[in-house]
């Protein structure tokens, strides 16, 4: 008995697991909490975030909120390019049993846009402030689980966006000299 290449292996691993955890928002709580985590993931926490920062850090948070912003530019030009160029059914509209529980904000996958950011933003956030680490971990976290649990991403697609995103950070980290002294 021969056995399947690698790539299939792990095709069906992503869809297994997107499977099982796709089934969690069965139970209303559960759905409450990954829709409500997801929506916030759209922007409004990290908008909201850059003006906290800018309200209680002044010329710093100001200085902190435009480097996320940059950061957030970059991160959604390469993210529309890549969704562009793999064009990767959602699981929801592969597989019949998956179920979108929110409404996809696009068509294709890879790689999951909110993982991407949510990193990315993560990541520059916490090199000013790592105090922040205890509410920025968590939610980001929450956020990848969401996107996997709602049906809109595999697996994969979020452990790409978060590779990509924790790169795109360190680029931006090392783009901006003393980042993290301008406080």
């Amino acid at each position: 008995m021969r056995s399947r290449p690698w790539p299939e292996r792990i095709a069906l691993h992503d869809a297994g697991w997107c499977l099982r955890s796709n089934r969690w928002c069965a139970r209303r709580g559960v759905l409450k909490f990954f829709a409500t985590v997801s929506r916030l993931g759209d922007g409004l926490f990290w908008y909201a975030l850059m003006l906290v920062l800018i309200a209680f850090d002044g010329l710093h948070g100001l200085r902190v909120s435009a480097h996320l912003a940059a950061t957030g530019l970059a991160t959604l030009l390469l993210y529309k390019l890549l969704k562009r160029w793999t064009r990767r059914p959602r699981p929801c509209a592969r597989d019949g049993r998956i179920r979108a529980w929110v409404a996809p904000l696009d068509e294709f996958s890879f790689p999951s846009g909110h993982t991407l950011h949510a990193v990315a933003f993560t990541l520059v956030t916490l090199a000013y402030y790592p105090a922040l680490a205890c509410v920025l971990v968590p939610f980001s976290a929450s956020v990848a689980a969401s996107r996997v649990v709602l049906g809109l991403h595999y697996p994969s697609d979020v452990l790409a966006a978060t590779a990509i995103g924790s790169a795109l950070a360190g680029i931006s980290l090392w783009l901006v000299p003393g980042a993290t002294l301008l406080g």
